[in-house]
């Protein structure tokens, strides 16, 4: 195990709170929170309410990833690495640069072009009903009928995707840092 001196007890218990708030909160986020609260309220209010939550979602998770990494570097310098840890620095780092991408880029522009399709829905009258599925089909029309409408789901889809696909791999790596950490509980 290669260390720059001892982590005090104090260092401990924070870097383990720290990683554990970020786990915890992906957790939420990612598979519970969104399930439950699109099968409880309209489309629009669901829109409307992630794009007030992501960006504090996204900014906490950025911070302690953040937390995480650094002080993860301060008691593993790079020289004295094994496997292991270099892996697990990696993970850090990769789960700072998803948190990242997902804070500065793919969550703001996400929101940005989802606030405009429920535009294009509500001067058509949609938007206003409980769950995703329902009047797919007017959903269908729609798209097929506007071609605004139908470039900014195409939009959308794809930011929303690279969002998603951060945050999963973002969610991997804190969980794959999770149980190293539990299995190294003397250190950190």
């Amino acid at each position: 195990m290669a260390t720059e001196g001892e982590p005090t007890d104090l260092v401990k218990v924070v870097h383990l709170l720290v990683l554990s708030f970020g786990w915890g909160m992906q957790l939420w986020v990612s598979f519970i929170a969104g399930f439950a609260l699109v099968k409880q309220v309209t489309r629009h209010t669901f829109g409307l309410v992630q794009s007030k939550l992501f960006p504090v979602y996204f900014y906490c998770l950025l911070g302690s990833n953040f937390v995480s990494l650094a002080g993860y570097a301060v008691y593993h310098p790079r020289e004295l690495l094994d496997w292991h840890e270099s892996l697990q620095m990696a993970l850090y780092f990769v789960a700072v640069i998803m948190s990242g991408l997902n804070a500065q880029w793919f969550g703001p522009s996400a929101t940005e072009i989802m606030l405009k399709l429920h535009e294009v829905e509500v001067e058509h009258g949609l938007g206003n009903q409980i769950g995703i599925g329902s009047q797919k089909e007017a959903y269908s029309k729609l798209r097929e009928q506007d071609p605004k409408y139908k470039a900014y789901k195409s939009t959308f889809g794809r930011y929303h995707g690279l969002s998603s696909l951060c945050n999963l791999i973002g969610f991997i790596c804190t969980t794959t840092n999770m149980v190293y950490t539990a299995l190294n509980l003397a250190t950190i």
